[in-house]
């Protein structure tokens, strides 16, 4: 599955990518705000990424820039149960506060939504990283609780922010999120 926004392209990464893939997500400041990331990142680590299995349910992208395909950042959908995700995203750091996230990530909301017929998304960030929850709540999303997640590159718990966007609210003309175009 593949989508392209204005600035960007959202593919599946391959093996070839382990090397910009280590690089992009290689900085202590990403990879402190993910769960399942080690610090230090090597290219080992991008390699075993990269050769997990695909399912066709729980679309992984890489976010490459449109033009120069850049490999700037990851976007995932993870299914929680039958009508659930969760949305989980990434930037590396001279990506951030071009818009890039929130951009990537109103693709990926309309994929849920339209092509796998999500019903629910849910997004979490850890307290400490409040442009993740701006992105998120651009999105609509609203919060729903806290909680504490372990992160791996961190070595411990972290308390987090738990949000949730309804995906069974019909789209609103202006949502731009509903007018990205997709393709299998």
């Amino acid at each position: 599955m593949f989508a392209l926004t204005r600035r960007l392209t959202l593919r599946p990464g391959w093996p070839e990518d382990a090397p910009a893939l280590s690089r992009a997500i290689g900085h202590e400041a990403v990879v402190r705000n993910l769960s399942r990331a080690p610090w230090p990142y090597a290219l080992g680590d991008a390699e075993a990424f990269l050769s997990l299995p695909r399912d066709a349910h729980q679309p992984r992208f890489q976010i490459m820039t449109r033009g120069e395909n850049r490999l700037i950042g990851g976007i995932e959908l993870i299914p929680l149960g039958a009508c659930t995700r969760e949305l989980g995203y990434w930037l590396t750091p001279d990506a951030w506060g071009h818009g890039y996230a929130t951009e990537a990530a109103r693709a990926v909301v309309d994929i849920a939504r339209h092509a796998l017929g999500s019903e629910r998304l849910i997004g979490r960030h850890m307290v400490d990283n409040h442009a993740s929850g701006r992105v998120l709540r651009r999105l609509g999303f609203v919060k729903t609780g806290c909680s504490r997640l372990f992160s791996l590159a961190r070595g411990a718990e972290v308390e987090c922010v738990d949000l949730a966007l309804d995906l069974a609210r019909p789209c609103a003309a202006a949502d731009t999120a509903c007018a990205m175009p997709i393709a299998a």
